[in-house]
């Protein structure tokens, strides 16, 4: 059978799905593969998490072969292929609590307690861009309609998680894919009236649940000059536990958070003041990363008399006007593997 990157015309399509079909499983596996990271990112969308986002890729492509014969070409092989992920996902989500952001899970905390133990609700993850940058479209539609900026960013994501699972999956096939409302209600085996009209909740809900600048601070795709300089001087003042350098970097009304604990801050010197409990020169070392397409640092301790740094957290940032105005501190050393990142320094 022809490699990934041989499959090009129609007629060769169409060969390969045959052969598919035929029980073909090397055929299989070379036409999934084409779609496989822009599943995972329509996934991620849908559940919130690397993990289950990565579990679901695999559930969808075990789904697909074992229907392989049912699939008829009255749609695209990809599309076929979205539809058995978005109903794989909303079968995790009927027995799934939200992932929430502590800011949605209670009023902002006092900065001068402990931290409290973890939550034991599941909270979001921050995807990495690194993976992002592996998208790419198998078909006519344009990589930027996959991995649209702003329905990537960890607001968007929060935001959809007040959705119910099957309005989430409206909106993000209709607006985030823009899939018609026909094709959409094919997919969920609904009417084209009922697609409308979830999609009309769903848009009112987000827009009560996005910033409202939102349109101001969109990431881009790459980050600009400013963005990396402020990153530098973030990880720099972080790492020599400059108080007044990192107040420097912060908006007024700042929000800090560090999932999976539930407590948050609100205003700078919140922030400030939490920082004072841990505020070490040398206790920590830094190294930038991108996350959601939004600048990130991932964070490394060093505990006790030993030499090593080891992995801790991922900062990610959001920025408006020059300053950082969200900090979403992610405890999860588990994730650095998938960001890329050593496991010491």
């Amino acid at each position: 059978m022809p490699s990934r990157s041989a499959i090009r015309s129609e007629r060769e399509k169409g060969a390969v799905i045959a052969a598919v079909k035929a029980g073909d499983e090397s055929a299989f596996v070379v036409l999934v593969e084409r779609y496989r990271r822009e599943l995972q990112v329509h996934c991620y969308r849908m559940l919130g998490s690397l993990e289950d986002s990565e579990e679901m890729v695999q559930e969808t492509a075990l789904r697909a072969w074992r229907s392989r014969i049912r699939f008829e070409g009255r749609s695209s092989f990809r599309a076929w292929l979205y539809r058995i992920a978005t109903n794989a996902c909303l079968d995790v989500l009927q027995r799934r609590t939200p992932r929430l952001l502590p800011i949605d899970m209670a009023p902002a905390g006092d900065p001068r307690r402990e931290l409290p133990s973890p939550s034991e609700s599941p909270a979001l993850d921050p995807y990495p861009d690194t993976l992002l940058a592996t998208v790419a479209s198998a078909e006519d539609e344009p990589e930027e309609a996959i991995v649209a900026k702003e329905t990537i960013e960890l607001a968007f994501l929060a935001a959809i998680q007040h959705l119910p699972p099957r309005r989430r999956a409206v909106l993000i096939l209709r607006d985030v894919l823009g899939w018609s409302a026909k094709d959409t209600a094919s997919v969920l085996d609904v009417s084209v009236a009922s697609v409308n009209n979830a999609l009309r909740r769903a848009r009112a809900t987000l827009k009560q649940h996005l910033p409202a600048s939102r349109l101001e601070w969109a990431p881009s795709s790459e980050p600009s000059s400013a963005e990396r300089a402020l990153l530098d001087r973030y990880i720099d003042a972080h790492e020599r536990s400059d108080l007044n350098g990192l107040a420097a970097l912060l908006r007024d009304d700042v929000r800090f958070s560090a999932p999976p604990t539930p407590r948050w801050h609100d205003g700078r010197e919140a922030f400030l003041t939490s920082m004072r409990r841990s505020a070490s020169p040398g206790r920590f070392r830094l190294v930038p990363a991108r996350a959601n397409m939004q600048p990130a640092a991932a964070s490394y301790v060093r505990r006790d008399d030993t030499s090593k740094y080891r992995p801790l957290a991922i900062d990610v940032l959001r920025v408006e006007q020059g300053l950082v105005a969200e900090i979403i501190t992610f405890v999860r050393p588990d994730l650095f593997a998938a960001f890329g990142l050593p496991a010491e320094l």
